[in-house]
């Protein structure tokens, strides 16, 4: 499959290009899943301590209180920033430029693919941080 169309644009690609789409989009509901379920954790989180007057300097609870709140806020921004890799990965796939390596231009091997279907670089190119800079969004 090392052929300029990348994956998807042959009769073994359609099939390629169908396997893409759905582990793409279970990777997105799965990271949906997960911000819906960090967002009732954070949620969660602030409720508890509005029950209680929080002085997270003095309260020897508040420290670890602090640090799940942004350690949970933390986790909800980089699920966003995933949802926002998938999209951007689809739009690959539409316009036929899914598995190619943004930093050499080569083909991201399936493999790669299977584990990180977002995946914007072949593992070379990951390795050595060689990519193009990225869109803005």
């Amino acid at each position: 499959m090392d052929d300029a169309s990348g994956p998807g644009h042959d009769a073994r690609g359609q099939s390629a290009g169908a396997d893409a789409r759905a582990r793409l989009a279970a990777d997105r509901a799965d990271t949906l899943a997960r911000t819906a379920a960090l967002g009732r954790d954070f949620d969660g989180i602030v409720a508890a301590n509005a029950l209680v007057a929080v002085d997270d300097e003095h309260d020897p609870e508040g420290a670890s209180t602090a640090f799940e709140r942004a350690h949970v806020a933390a986790l909800m921004a980089r699920a966003r920033e995933h949802l926002e890799e998938l999209d951007r990965a689809l739009e690959r796939l539409e316009r036929g430029a899914y598995g190619r390596c943004e930093g050499c231009g080569g083909t991201i091997p399936p493999e790669r693919l299977e584990i990180r279907p977002a995946a914007t670089t072949c593992v070379r190119c990951a390795g050595s941080g060689r990519r193009r800079p990225r869109r803005p969004a």
